[in-house]
């Protein structure tokens, strides 16, 4: 999806060389405007295709979540049945239930401390455009 962007919608030069200031000012901000909105198109088209491949990758990690997911249980029910041959079938089904019941609150606990961090604003790109809008109000500064 490489294209390039296409020419602005009209001449970058004002006509001849006694252009004025307004008519200098007048094509500069024309392009920036046209520049922005390439900047936006491309980005756009940017998230689109990387989206797309995290979406392909999100299915592979569910699958392999799931696999993941049945190995535990036959690992389980192997573990029940093994500690079965030591204690009897009750208490061997609450031993490995117990442990599960553990490693949920360990990883709850541990998601729920991480998620605490989780910024959903993008700051940096916040900053950067204020920074853009900002040059582009006063591009002598």
């Amino acid at each position: 999806m490489s294209s390039t962007p296409p020419p602005p919608p009209h001449s970058a030069q004002p006509q001849g060389q006694n252009a004025s200031v307004g008519e200098l000012l007048s094509v500069v901000t024309s392009n920036l405007q046209s520049l922005f909105r390439q900047e936006v198109e491309l980005a756009k088209a940017e998230v689109r295709q990387e989206a797309t491949r995290a979406g392909r990758a999100a299915g592979m990690y569910g699958g392999a979540g799931f696999a993941g997911s049945m190995v535990l249980l036959f690992l389980s029910v192997a573990a029940l049945l093994g500690l079965a041959e030591v204690i009897a079938g009750g208490w061997a089904a609450l031993v490995v239930t117990a442990i599960w019941a553990v490693v949920a609150a360990v990883l709850y606990q541990k998601g729920r401390e991480r998620m605490r961090t989780v910024t959903p604003k993008p700051e940096h790109t916040v900053e950067t455009m204020k920074e853009n809008a900002e040059w582009a109000r006063h591009p002598t500064k």
